[in-house]
Parts: structure tokens; sequence; C-alpha cells
């Protein structure tokens, strides 16, 4: 499992999106205006946005998360900030506890405040989960949150998910 996990964080493969057909490409141009849109309360900066939404969008498909998902276990454990630390020392946008770094990567746990790292991260860390728990999500969320059982941080995830969903118009 560890050599598993540390080969997904190893890939330091830059988040630039890379499309099948044309179609594919003007979806994902169409999901990024109307992200950009939405996200620009927590985001001021338009370039700071868009690159967030880049890299949000490149490691939930390189994990096989859905984006929506991603963003809106990003807003209920960061607000979308960057350098947020919970009570426990969770870091950065996904709230990676900083154990992580021992486990899956050098140990630098300061690496959690960058943020492609930090995404790459909690979205490998979300895919075991939902591996391990067989595709259930309400349960691979509770594992995520060390809360499994409990339907308050999953509820709120799919809460938030909800915001972040695009229908492709």
């Amino acid at each position: 499992m560890r050599s598993a996990l540390s080969a997904a964080i190893a890939n330091h493969a830059p988040p630039v999106p890379e499309f099948p057909d044309t179609e594919a490409r003007l979806k994902y141009l169409r999901w990024m205006g109307v992200m950009i849109f939405r996200l620009r309360r927590s985001k001021p900066d338009y370039d700071t946005r868009r690159e967030f939404l880049q890299t949000v969008w490149y490691e939930s498909r390189r994990a096989g998360l859905d984006v929506s998902l991603v963003l809106g276990l990003i807003q209920v454990e960061s607000a979308f900030r960057k350098f947020a630390v919970s009570p426990v020392g969770a870091r950065g946008y996904m709230q990676v506890m900083p154990f992580w770094t021992r486990v899956i990567g050098d140990g630098d746990a300061a690496r959690l405040f960058h943020m492609q790292t930090n995404l790459r991260f909690g979205c490998v860390i979300l895919r075991h989960y939902l591996d391990r728990e067989r595709g259930d999500l309400f349960l691979a969320l509770g594992r995520y949150n060390g809360s499994r059982g409990k339907a308050a941080y999953p509820d709120a995830v799919f809460a938030a998910q909800r915001n972040w969903l695009f229908n492709g118009v």
C-alpha cells in the first residue's frame, strides 16, 4: 500500500490539460469559465483562480475523482485557504495531516502548503480511502476526515459539492 501511494504522489508532471478531442477541450474551457466566476469571492485574483482551478481539475482527474467533489471537500476543509491549519495540524487546501508526508512523501510537511503538492496528496488519499471502502463515498469521506460512520462531514461535503456542479452548457 505504501509503495502504491508513494508512486501516486511521485509523478511531478505539471498540471497541463490534455484533451482527446476538440469537444473535450471546449467542455473544459466552458467549465473553467463558469468556475472562475464562482470562485471569485474566495480567490479575488484572476490568475490565482485560474491556476488553482487548473490544478484541481488536473489532480482530480489524475486520481479518478469528480472535480466537483474535490472542490466541495476543499470548501469544507479550508474554505479555499492555502495556508489553513486545523487545530490538529492538518494543512493546506485539503487539510492533509503531516504524517502523510512521512508515510508516502519525503517527510517535508512544509510542502503541504504548496498548492499542487497539497492537492495531489489530498486527491491520492481520498482515492485510497474510496478504494478501501469499495466505492462507498460516504465512508471514504468519513475516513478522510477521521469521522467514519458519522454523517455530519460527508453531508457537508455533499452539500458543498452542489456549489461546484457543472452541467456542461
